[in-house]
């Protein structure tokens, strides 16, 4: 059996990495699996959140978002709906 792009059941599609994507994000890496691709992106902020100021620890944060033609069906952006979702 085979896929539509010719690769077997068992084949892994070719993964290329482009870093520096973006020009003014401290870190930015493109990662494309065949038509699948993801941008990764790491941005500093110094400073904490009040709550942890002077306790000698840091703070990570992180946040996803997909184009709302990237699937079959149709996603509206979560900022049209007026609120961000809790995996945001």
């Amino acid at each position: 059996m085979e896929r539509n792009d010719g690769r077997k059941v068992n084949d892994l599609r070719d993964i290329k990495f482009t870093r520096g994507w973006l020009d003014h994000a401290e870190g930015s890496v493109l990662v494309e699996f065949g038509k699948t691709r993801v941008l990764c992106v790491a941005s500093f902020s110094p400073g904490v959140p009040r709550w942890l100021k002077d306790s000698g620890t840091g703070w990570v944060t992180s946040e996803y978002a997909m184009l709302p033609r990237a699937t079959h069906t149709r996603s509206d952006r979560e900022s049209v709906k007026g609120k961000l979702g809790g995996r945001t």
